[in-house]
Parts: C-alpha cells; structure tokens; sequence
C-alpha cells in the first residue's frame, strides 16, 4: 500500500458505526480504482463477464465431469447445486432486503469498466455468492478439484471491485452468503465422506510395501488399462495381468497360486468371480474399480488407484458381508444385488445390444422391450406363501436412497438381506415405476420390502433368468439366498489413514 494513501476514518462523535464502515467501503473502493494491477487488464474482466449467468461455473463443471471420476462428478453437481442456490437466495432476499445504489464509477480507469453496466442492487454481489458457493461446494466433495476451482473463484470476486461494479463488502458478504449455502447444502446432502461406511470390523490384512505379493488381474474389456497402469505406477512391485473377459476366471484361479492379496479391476461381474475365489482360498480382496457402475467399490469407499494404493500400502481393511445363493447343484456369491423377474431379462437384453451402440443406449432399449412385451408374471411360493411376481430384489445389506433401482450402502456388514418384491398385476410398467420411487420399507398393493437373514423360494420354473451383480443363469430348482456374515476381508482407506 502506498504511504501516502490514509484509509483512517476520522472520529467524529454523531457518526454511527455503520456510516464509519461505509465510509471506510468508499476508501477501499477508491484505492482499489486508482491503483495499478499488473496483468489484471486483459484477464479480470473477461473473467467477469464469463460469470454472468453462471456460464463460467457450468464450463467448470462440465470440465470437472470430463475427468469421467465418481468423486469428479459429485462434485461438479454439488458445486452447481449450492451455486444455484446462492443465486436463489441473493435474487430472492439479499439484493431486496439491502437496496444498496452500485459505486460511482468516476474513479475507475474507462479499459476497466464492462460494457454492459449491470442495473441491479449492489449488495451483495451475486457473482462473488456464485463463485464461493461453486468453489466450496466442488471442494467439500473433492478438495483437488476445489484448490483447482478456488483461484478461479477468487479472482472472479476480485474482479467486480477492479471493474467498478461492486464495493467491497458486496464482494465479502456475497462470498460470504455462497460459502455458507454450500455447507447448508451439505447438511441437507452429505458428502460421500461423511456418508461413508464405517471402518469396522477391521481386518487383518497384510500391508504390501511397493505392492509386493498383490497379483490384480484386469479385465480388458472393461477398459481397465489405464486404472491398472495408475495402481502399477503407484505400486511398482504389484503384477497386473491383464486379459479379455472369457479368460478373467482361469486368470484369477492362477493368480491366487501365487498372490498373498488377490486383486481385481474390472465392472460388479468381475468383482464377484474374484470375490468366489477369495472367499474360496481365504485371500483378502483388493478391488479396482473399472467397469461402469462399480457398486461394491464405490460402497466400499475405493474409488481409483490412489485410495487403493493408500490401503495396500498400510495394510488398512475390512470384513464385510456377502451374499450367497442356491439353486439344485449350482452355488454362487454376490456382494451387490440378487434378482429374479424382469431385471434378468433387461440384463440379457441389454447385453445383446451394448456392444453395437453402448451400454446406455443398450439399456434404454432393453427396458422399452421388457416391459412393453406381452408377457406373465413369474410365480414363485416366497416363505411358505404363492406370490406371482414382476420382480424379486435382494440387496447384500441395506440400500438407502432408493426405491426398486440400487441406490448406496452405508453399512457392508449389518447382516441383512434387503428384499423387495414388485407383485404380479396389469401394467407391470406401472408398478415397476411405483416402486422405484417408493421409499425403502415402502408397502403397497404393488410392492413390499422386508430385511431378512434367509430366503427360501420354491415354485420357480426351471429355465427361469436369476441375474447376481449383473451376471445372469437360469433357475435349476428351489432357491435359498443366505447371509454370510463378515465373510470376506477386503482392503479400503480408513479414517486417518
């Protein structure tokens, strides 16, 4: 700051506070027009006009999104979540409640000023709510992206005192407003971080220096090769093989010859054969997520290469539950979702079409012809009662969040079985809709929900599509679905670590 420039507000006794800090406010802004900004000229106010109408944040966002990481994409849509709000609320209430006229733009050197003067209220400023909301709320969910945004952010604030259009205090107390809507969002909404499962039962894992004695076997066609060259860079000493979706059992079986942690990368499918052969030769699992939806992974609390390495390297992990099935000689595991129904069928469906036009698409037209097709409901006698069913669901440990569709775990090892059945009936369409956005425990005509320990069904005609953690066969006989509590050992990042 200059010497010679005093930004002392004299004493004078009838002057109330607020006329000394509105006085000081003048000063500032003065001093802030007159003084010279190197290499802020061509960079301020272009970054201020960007801001309008939130087009800089939305480009953020989708810049964030693009990264295609869950943890990216959380927080892209909880920075424009409180940056909306934040607008709400100074459009709403701030800018109406403080009818504060915009500064005297006399003292502003002309290259500075925006073309297009903006003619609402001064107090607060939207754009500096704006930016602070976007920041915090992308940092709350991801504090990497976060310092990438917050310069960004601040120098958009700064910008509306450089162009003239905003005094300081506007600035602060705009900052200041955004800042405190992305918390409140977070209170209403909390972060993966908070919502994480909890760090019990511990389990007794080896720690893996380097990575030595972790054999992860990729599956190629999940697009694993970049998440598997980030854990090989992070863990030099870890053997990564990698191979194509027909080969991924035999791959696991070998490398379970030879591993003291057996590791995987690959979509929900290929979690769960290697969780068989964990579970088979007592190997504690490390999981890569790599697929497309990554359900247990992300439940789990991994979610790249980074975390894992993290809990390999510490020897951090848990035990959590897995869920287990039977129908006449065939056995199988599943650490996701078990279904019966129409879910199957969608599943196959889908798998005939995604690898001509993508997942996706392939989903979407696999729904439309399930449920448009003229079709019966299956019958099944469920504890000892006939039901006819559209849909049989049963989630290894409590879904929250969701009606009929997976929503996220908070526990892995609460010992349920969360079952939902969707009952036979006209316009399955209808009642599969109705009970995907029900609440959890949600009964009705059309659907119920129970937690249990077993499950036995009986009635269900051989041939009929049984799909677990994406993977579908067909019903052989009777069914039974059990719980096996704390079964599996399986690395993830714990607290303080």
């Amino acid at each position: 700051m200059s010497p010679d420039v005093d930004l002392t507000v004299p004493k004078t006794g009838g002057r109330s506070v607020l006329n000394r800090l509105t006085a000081l406010d003048g000063r500032l802004f003065e001093f802030a027009a007159e003084r010279r900004w190197p290499g802020a000229g061509p960079v301020l106010p272009r970054l201020s006009r960007a801001a309008n109408h939130g087009v800089l944040w939305c480009a953020a966002a989708a810049a964030i999104t693009a990264s295609r990481t869950p943890r990216a994409r959380r927080a892209a849509a909880r920075g424009l979540a409180s940056l909306s709000l934040a607008s709400l609320t100074v459009n709403t209430l701030g800018k109406r409640s403080v009818r504060r006229d915009r500064p005297v733009l006399d003292p502003v050197p002309i290259m500075r000023r925006l073309k297009r003067q903006p003619i609402t209220t001064s107090f607060p400023s939207g754009h500096a709510a704006s930016a602070a909301a976007f920041a915090t709320g992308v940092a709350l969910e991801s504090p990497a992206w976060g310092s990438a945004v917050a310069p960004v952010a601040a120098s958009v604030a700064l910008s509306r005192v450089y162009t003239g259009v905003h005094f300081p205090s506007d600035v602060l107390a705009g900052a200041a407003l955004g800042a405190g809507v992305a918390y409140a969002v977070r209170a209403l909404v909390p972060t993966r971080a908070q919502t994480g499962p909890p760090a019990r039962p511990r389990a007794d894992v080896p720690a893996l220096p380097g990575g030595e004695g972790l054999v992860l076997v990729a599956n190629r066609a999940s697009g694993t090769a970049d998440r598997a060259g980030a854990l090989r860079d992070l863990l030099p000493e870890a053997e990564v093989v990698e191979c194509g979706p027909e080969d991924v059992r035999a791959e696991l079986e070998r490398a379970a010859d030879r591993a003291r942690v057996l590791g995987v990368c690959g979509g929900d499918g290929t979690v769960n054969a290697a969780a068989e052969v964990a579970l088979r030769r007592g190997l504690p699992l490390a999981v890569l997520p790599g697929g497309t939806l990554n359900h247990f992974a992300h439940d789990l609390g991994v979610e790249d290469a980074r975390t894992l390495g993290r809990a390999l390297e510490h020897g951090h992990g848990v035990r959590v539950d897995v869920g287990r099935f039977g129908s006449g000689s065939k056995r199988g595991v599943f650490l996701n979702t078990f279904s019966l129904g129409v879910y199957p069928e969608l599943v196959r469906e889908r798998e005939r079409w995604a690898g001509r036009i993508g997942s996706w698409p392939a989903g979407v037209l696999a729904a439309l012809k399930v449920l448009c097709a003229d079709r019966h409901p299956l019958r099944a006698v469920v504890q000892g009662r006939t039901h006819p069913l559209w849909l049989l669901f049963a989630g290894n440990g409590t879904y929250h969040r969701m009606g009929l569709a997976p929503g996220r775990r908070l526990d892995l090892t609460d010992g349920n079985l969360d079952v939902r059945v969707v009952h036979g009936g006209r316009r399955p369409a209808l009642r599969l809709l109705s009970a995907a956005l029900a609440g959890p425990l949600t009964r009705s005509p059309a659907h119920a929900a129970v937690h249990v320990r077993r499950l036995r069904l009986t009635g269900v005609a051989p041939g009929t599509l049984l799909a677990h953690d994406g993977e579908v066969m067909e019903v052989a006989d009777e069914l039974w679905l059990e719980k096996l509590p704390e079964a599996l050992a399986v690395y993830r990042p714990l607290p303080g670590g």
